[in-house]
């Protein structure tokens, strides 16, 4: 079965004879505190920050959670649907968490998220950008139009950025109450390694590492992280190449199906489709080996996302696709 529910990179981010060298020089027998400055420092160097901007940790989630610990008492506001972490960890430290609920379209009023954060206050307010599961990826404008009224109330905007790397680049101007979160999961192909990054004001760093661990990355995790944005020219041919994944699995929905199926259009690596026949193509996708993701969720019952692969694996989707589609206009009706 090949597995394209996760949003995860199908190609390596490093061959194995640069892995090899880097496993044989690394000093296990010493704790980690030269390789997280160097990580830090290759990081900021690749973004042109500053590195006192940004600290690390074992994932995404780790920064989610310490939001949570770390941030002042209240509710936390997000969306719905969203990255269902959020939630998760809202509910471990009992943390009210309130929604803003999509569109039938799976888009978000503006005016809807501004008027709950006026009505709850929340202590942050949090979202992915670009959006998971729509992919839709949300202005500069409309961010700016949130930071502004959560700086207004005293609160925090968390910023998930774990699929910016596929998306428009833009610029937020960092400031104590805007916390930028990113990972090296999903376009830097890292996701075993768990590398997850904020970006901040030093301020604000601080108090999310007022609750950190003294060693939150291992060795081999830091040096091949390391390595892998000390080669600029790397980093550039692996996003390249995934960008060119993305644009290949929208292709293949958007040229055969989306006369009849909704495809949203996505900034990320992933295509979210809904609809009346969205199952059915699943369902059929699903029965010839490749796994995409299903929700549970009631308002997500109608649609199904699917994630990028390699070349040959979506060469081989795309005839899956259009085999349905074959079938569906002899038929024109549900294909079961």
């Amino acid at each position: 079965m090949i597995r394209i529910n996760k949003n995860e990179s199908p190609i390596p981010a490093l061959d194995e004879e640069i892995l090899k060298e880097i496993i044989s020089n690394s000093d296990f027998n010493f704790y980690p505190d030269e390789e997280y400055d160097a990580f830090i420092n290759a990081y900021a160097n690749y973004y042109q920050l500053s590195p006192n901007q940004i600290s690390a940790a074992n994932g995404s989630d780790e920064w989610i959670q310490k939001c949570m610990i770390a941030l002042p008492d209240g509710p936390v506001l997000t969306l719905n649907p969203d990255f269902f972490m959020y939630t998760a960890y809202a509910h471990q430290i009992n943390r009210p968490i309130h929604y803003v609920d999509a569109e039938q379209d799976y888009t978000f009023s503006l005016n809807k998220i501004k008027n709950e954060i006026r009505r709850i206050k929340p202590a942050f307010f949090i979202m992915s950008v670009p959006h998971n599961p729509s992919g839709i990826q949300y202005s500069p404008e409309f961010l700016e139009e949130i930071s502004e009224l959560m700086k207004k109330i005293g609160g925090y905007f968390v910023i998930d950025e774990a699929y910016l790397d596929f998306g428009d680049a833009y610029e937020i101007e960092l400031k104590d109450h805007i916390i930028q979160m990113r990972t090296l999961s999903k376009a830097f192909a890292l996701a075993g390694l768990r590398v997850g990054i904020v970006i901040s004001t030093e301020k604000t760093i601080q108090t999310l590492n007022s609750i950190a661990h003294p060693y939150p990355l291992n060795t081999l995790t830091l040096t091949i992280a390391t390595a892998l944005f000390n080669d600029k020219d790397l980093v550039s041919s692996l996003l390249n190449r995934q960008r060119q994944l993305c644009v290949k699995l929208r292709t293949i929905f958007e040229n055969n199906v989306s006369d009849i199926i909704n495809v949203l259009p996505s900034k990320t690596n992933f295509v979210l489709t809904y609809g009346n026949l969205a199952q059915d193509l699943g369902k059929y996708i699903y029965s010839k080996g490749f796994l995409p993701r299903f929700y549970d969720e009631p308002n997500m019952k109608q649609t199904v996302r699917y994630s990028i692969a390699t070349e040959p694996q979506l060469e081989d989707l795309e005839k899956v696709v259009k085999e349905w589609r074959q079938r569906y206009d002899l038929s024109k009706s549900k294909i079961n």
